[in-house]
């Protein structure tokens, strides 16, 4: 890599590194690349703790070559390939097209590791079809017993009751592991709710994945996969629920029930903010312009895991990494470094595999017919003609969330005569245009359907852009909002203003170790500073 490529591909982790020395550490190695040869440098390799590795041959769902450890990579002849980022220190990732499914790159993509809150994507994309958003439930002293000790938690009250609705932005911004067990309890207790997500993830192809919390928290046997991980958000991010939730940046959640000035009880409400900070933008980590979600996660066993998803242009990508070397904004820093990569590599590469669709999924027209296994231009095993609809249970989003300006794109198969026509085996995800600026504050549902906006997902809605960048919701004209970062170097785009004294700000975004998932047990902003703690695992 060359000198130019190793300084931008370190300069986020610059910003956030603290004092000189670190700074200079970061960027030393670019200049002096012969450093690691030094006697120094190999007693210092000599000294650290041997990392794990993955397992000689692993699965091989999506394609051999990412059944295989290492980097996979395939660079396409004389297209210009860009070199992968030199900063890149996660056990696992892939970088993958979310709607042709084609993986781009990968590392030990199939490596099962402890999942931390990613596995949330599944948890929600299993259970979110079932219950309807204004069912009300009260939260019993059973349920949060079995929230495991230093969980992160959105702060549900025994006694209290809370919707459905309620209960999803817990999960979804807060990473409450106390809103996963009243919505587990509301299916019929933990064993089913297991049980049920196991299966679902059979059907998603997601064979590494084995389930025994359904809230992430460590346990033994319980694994995923960069892959599998992947595969989930795919699988999410078709349903209008799971978008919005996802791309929630804040909202309001219920309080106590306290009594007014005027002697009558009233329930009050605090603000919480998304722990995805590649969505909200943290101290010395810019938000990632065209990012629409999806999950992280931070366990002392599993550190810290990410998969995210960003259109940029017409193209939408998937990226999970799992376990860096480092801590705190690590997992981000280097996803949005894969981001990058990605959508810089897109077209310049072969695919090294592909995202499974999931069991009866219909698939979109294109071209090139016969380039996956089993499908045949005009033969048997083409797929029938038919629209391919998002899996929803509804086609309305969150009733009140904050940043939900997602751009719904419906794909429509195209039937060439009575039957026989060449299909692409692809899964259109809808479009993703980026979203608000973080600052603005809560953004009506309006763009994904429902009474403002009724029939958006029976039409195709196109996209203004510039060639190569998107228009997303923030940089559109008459926003006032402004665009997270922009593509190469990480930009100077603006950054949510932190107001330490709004309840819900995230008092441990400073910390070094801050992964964005911490211990909550109440309104978010009367907690100590301390390192995230999502499960007390073993390490």
């Amino acid at each position: 890599m060359s000198k130019t490529h190793c300084v931008i591909a370190r300069a986020r982790r610059v910003r956030s590194a603290r004092g000189l020395a670190a700074a200079t550490a970061l960027l030393l190695p670019c200049f002096l690349p012969g450093l690691s040869g030094t006697p120094a440098a190999a007693h210092a390799v000599a000294d650290k703790p041997r990392e794990p590795s993955p397992p000689a041959r692993m699965s091989a769902v999506g394609g051999e070559r990412l059944g295989l450890p290492g980097v996979q990579i395939e660079p396409r002849a004389g297209a210009g390939t860009p070199e992968l980022p030199d900063s890149i220190t996660s056990r696992a990732w892939i970088v993958a097209d979310a709607e042709t499914g084609d993986v781009l790159a990968a590392k030990n993509a199939h490596w099962p590791l402890a999942p931390a809150s990613t596995i949330k994507m599944l948890f929600a994309d299993t259970l979110l079809p079932k219950f309807d958003k204004d069912r009300v439930h009260r939260v019993s002293r059973e349920e949060l017993l079995r929230v495991g000790p230093g969980s992160s938690m959105v702060g549900l009250k025994e006694g209290l009751t809370y919707t459905v609705d309620d209960l999803w932005k817990g999960v979804f911004l807060r990473s409450g592991n106390d809103a996963v067990h009243a919505l587990a309890e509301l299916n019929g207790g933990v064993d089913k709710t297991v049980r049920e997500m196991n299966e679902h993830a059979r059907r998603l192809g997601a064979t590494d994945t084995h389930v025994v919390s359904p809230d992430g928290y460590d346990a033994e046997g319980h694994v995923s996969s960069a892959y599998d991980l992947t595969l989930f958000a795919r699988s999410g991010m078709q349903k209008p629920d799971f978008r919005a939730y996802a791309a929630t940046v804040r909202a309001q959640f219920p309080g106590d029930v306290e009594k007014g000035k005027d002697g009558k009880k009233k329930r009050g409400t605090f603000e919480i903010q998304n722990t995805n900070r590649l969505l909200t933008g943290a101290p010395g980590l810019e938000p990632y312009e065209g990012i629409a979600g999806v999950k992280n996660g931070y366990t002392t066993n599993a550190g810290s895991t990410f998969t995210g998803v960003a259109q940029r242009g017409d193209r939408v990508l998937l990226v999970t990494a799992m376990h860096p070397e480092g801590g705190g904004l690590s997992v981000y820093e280097e996803t949005a470094d894969l981001l990058d990569w990605g959508f810089e590599a897109a077209g310049k590469t072969e695919p090294v595999g592909e995202l499974v669709p999931p069991e009866g999924a219909a698939y979109g027209s294109g071209k090139n017919a016969d380039d996956r296994p089993g499908s045949q231009a005009g033969g048997a095993d083409a797929q029938p003609a038919g629209p391919t609809t998002p899996n929803a249970a509804r086609t309305h989003g969150p009733s009140d969330g904050a940043g939900t300006a997602l751009m719904i794109v419906v794909a429509v198969l195209v039937a060439l005569g009575a039957g026989a026509y060449g299909v692409r085996r692809r899964w259109p995800l809808p479009g993703v245009a980026g979203l608000p600026h973080p600052g603005r504050g809560p953004q009506g549902p309006a763009v994904l359907g429902g009474p403002g906006n009724p029939g958006a997902l029976e039409r195709i809605v196109t996209r203004p852009a510039a060639p190569g960048r998107p228009q997303s919701a923030a940089s559109a004209p008459g926003s006032g909002g402004s665009a997270g970062r922009t593509e190469g170097a990480g930009g100077a785009g603006a950054r949510a203003p932190r107001n330490p004294g709004t309840p819900g700000a995230p008092e441990d975004a400073g910390n070094p170790e801050d992964s964005g998932e911490g211990p909550a047990t109440g309104p978010v902003g009367t907690e100590p500073p301390a390192p995230p703690a999502e499960g007390a695992g073993t390490p």
